[in-house]
């Protein structure tokens, strides 16, 4: 029982990551509603994407080096919170982003640092 419990700590938060990962990409199709040419296009895609890309390439670090994710998606998340608190001031109507953004990344993060606990231990 317990390489079971080992395989499902190895791969939830890798799976999690993706999702994560292209739940934050869909964020960016509301590019192809504005009227942009081609390379236009690529360049806001880009532009849109760049934080999923960096998460993406955390999560290809991690994949091996399960601190490098614990680390870089809990970052993430207070990265996520501490911009929007720079840009805004703190409102209740702010909770549901802030838990919809950072709430999964930090679940990541954390299921990536019990990996490497128990990996270490």
């Amino acid at each position: 029982m317990p390489k079971k419990i080992n395989q499902y700590l190895y791969w939830t938060p890798r799976v999690l990551a993706i999702l994560f990962i292209l739940f934050l990409m869909m964020f960016s199709l509301d590019i192809f509603d504005m009227d942009l040419d081609f390379w236009g296009t690529v360049l806001g895609l880009f532009m849109h994407n760049i934080p999923a890309l960096i998460l993406a390439a955390i999560l290809a670090v991690s994949w091996k080096y399960e601190i490098v994710g614990g680390i870089g998606f809990i970052g993430g998340g207070l990265f996520y919170i501490g911009m929007l608190l720079k840009i805004s001031e703190l409102e209740w109507g702010m909770l549901i982003p802030i838990a919809l953004i950072s709430g999964p990344a930090f679940l990541v993060g954390i299921l990536f640092l019990v990996g490497w606990f128990k990996k270490k231990g």
